[in-house]
């Protein structure tokens, strides 16, 4: 029996959402959304289809869209990625937003991004702030592949470190460090929902409270830091008087938090 589009996509959407079945295909043929309206009998190959009917069946059991095509977007960016890093989620946003405003008017600034993963904020700093001289680090020597990747993709002038945290960084300051570390406490629910199994578990959770990879990055953040510089970092909606507290037990000043679109806590920020 002859596959067409329309044939394949109506099977599709009996295992899985719709906006993802039409997603799926237009990745496994090459067409357009245009192409499915307006000629949904257009035949697909057989490996197109085999390729397609993989994919539906790993998305109905759970595996995130991002893995299964290779990319995510992210600031109208295409960033690739792989189960070596994270997906990139909206929430991320506010955190660079948040650093771009602590940038501005800063002249050549020096940023360092920790746990960069696929390296949405060093990347989209580097772009956004083509003043800036940013270094990127990472655990995972797959994670910095990938984020190397991207940066020469997307055209970003980015120095990726692996290492431990502020390892690759030491004697060197910054006027700006931000990060978006494992915060998810161990055993929490959500570790199990949401295809967040499928995703690197090293990035979710620091396999305790979630607060201790925060804990190490404000106690070692003032040694790589200029005067008057700032940290930033994303953190879970439950974190954020914690995350202050830590901050100004540390000596750091105006320590805020700031929620994102969803009026939850996400991102704390302070200077030393």
């Amino acid at each position: 029996m002859k596959i067409t589009l329309i044939s394949a996509l109506t099977a599709a959407k009996q295992q899985i959402d719709r906006l993802d079945a039409r997603l799926l295909l237009q990745y496994a043929t090459g067409c357009t959304h245009a192409d499915l309206l307006a000629r949904p009998e257009t035949p697909v190959s057989v490996p197109a289809y085999e390729r397609f009917a993989d994919w539906v069946v790993r998305r109905a059991a759970g595996e995130p869209l991002a893995y299964l095509v290779g990319e995510a977007e992210f600031r109208s960016r295409v960033f690739q990625v792989s189960p070596d890093v994270l997906i990139p989620r909206p929430e991320t946003e506010l955190l660079i937003e948040l650093a771009l405003e602590r940038l501005r008017g800063l002249d050549a600034p020096k940023v360092l991004d920790l746990g960069t993963g696929s390296g949405i904020v060093a990347i989209s700093l580097a772009l956004e702030c083509p003043l800036a001289t940013v270094v990127a680090v990472d655990l995972s020597k797959p994670a910095i592949s990938v984020a190397r990747n991207n940066a020469g993709r997307l055209g970003a002038r980015v120095d990726f470190r692996q290492g431990d945290w502020f390892a690759p960084v030491a004697g060197e300051r910054f006027d700006l460090v931000v990060a978006n570390p494992p915060y998810v406490a161990d055993g929490d629910p959500h570790l199990l929902r949401d295809g967040l199994p499928f995703e690197p578990r090293i990035a979710l959770t620091d396999g305790a409270d979630g607060l201790t990879c925060i804990r190490r990055i404000v106690a070692n953040a003032p040694a790589h830091l200029k005067p008057g510089g700032w940290l930033l970092f994303e953190h879970g909606h439950d974190q954020g008087e914690t995350s202050r507290n830590l901050l100004t037990a540390a000596a750091f000043k105006a320590a805020t938090t700031f929620p994102d679109l969803a009026g939850s806590d996400r991102v704390s920020s302070a200077y030393f």
